[in-house]
């Protein structure tokens, strides 16, 4: 076996402007990075499925799916947030970057692949079971986790994030589940201004001072983290992959480096081999930066490949 990598071209047809920062050209340098560092023939490549209404619904209310339908314009942009846009496109791009995370899910429970890194978007960390915000409209990572524990039958799953911004969405989609541990790393006081609490309901953060570098991170992580995880034990591990909290990307203040995404990762890779047996589906979230962005997705699966 070996580490799937899970993609759609349709993924790039969700547009929100030429000046937006979350723009098609993000997959293709993740590609092209891992095409000139020869990674590409060591993976399993797969075509994402499109989600279905069912498989969104275990995340989603019906009423926020009927109304971002009825949102879809028929040329141009409509506008959701201050930042978020959808146009014609958008909700097919949205609906093969879910079921990336549920085709990731099968393989990997299925043995068909050791992880899976789903190289998609629209992101999905912020959209909440109602609203769409934050760039995101279905949660990618809720959407297989929830997989995970319907269709599969697993009863204890862990979602890591570690993008810039708080995954508000997964938080609260999840916040009552008992089976699911949500622990998150994230820029303190910045968009969407939640998270903080080191010990809440259904999870663990770490909330990062602006302007830090990712000196004691680390052990932040692993004081906060790691205590959690192993006592809840989980069959299965996602990761939200952000890598805007790189010192070259503009729209955080956080200075992490190349080494610290390759932490990240490992750390991720570690607690999936010690409690659900390697099992691990990861998607991609922030990262604006063209350059940190292939530079650390590409350090990403070559982790989770173990090359």
């Amino acid at each position: 076996m070996a580490t799937a990598l899970i993609s759609h071209p349709a993924c790039r047809l969700h547009e929100m402007g030429p000046a937006h920062p979350e723009c098609p050209r993000r997959l293709d340098v993740i590609s092209d990075q891992l095409q000139s560092l020869g990674v590409l023939d060591f993976l399993i490549h797969h075509e994402a499925p499109a989600a279905s209404r069912e498989q969104l619904l275990r995340v989603h209310t019906p009423q926020y799916l009927d109304w971002l339908d009825s949102m879809v314009p028929e040329s141009g942009l409509a506008d959701i947030d201050l930042d978020t846009k959808m146009n014609e496109k958008t909700l097919v791009a949205a609906s093969f970057a879910a079921g990336a995370a549920i085709i990731g899910t099968d393989l990997v429970i299925g043995q068909q692949a050791d992880n899976a890194f789903c190289n998609i978007r629209p992101p999905g960390h912020h959209a909440t079971a109602s609203q769409a915000m934050g760039f995101c409209f279905y949660n990618n990572i809720a959407v297989g986790a929830a997989h995970a524990l319907e269709a599969h039958k697993l009863e204890r799953i862990a979602i890591l994030d570690f993008d810039v911004h708080h995954g508000n969405g997964t938080d609260v989609i999840f916040q009552s589940d008992e089976r699911v541990l949500v622990c998150s790393l994230f820029q303190r006081d910045l968009y969407p201004f939640s998270g903080g609490d080191a010990h809440k309901a259904g999870g663990i953060d770490v909330p990062w001072p602006a302007g830090s570098s990712g000196e004691g991170m680390h052990n932040a992580v692993q004081d906060a983290w790691l205590p959690a995880i192993n006592d809840f034990r989980p069959e299965m591990v996602f990761v939200s992959a952000g890598f805007d909290a790189h010192a070259a990307d503009g729209i955080s203040d956080l200075k992490f480096s190349d080494r610290d995404f390759h932490w990240l990762s490992g750390f991720a890779k570690s607690a999936a081999a010690e409690h659900a047996n390697g099992r691990l589906v990861s998607t991609l979230e922030g990262g604006y930066e063209l350059d940190s962005l292939a530079r650390c997705a590409a350090a990403h699966v070559r982790v989770l490949a173990g090359i």
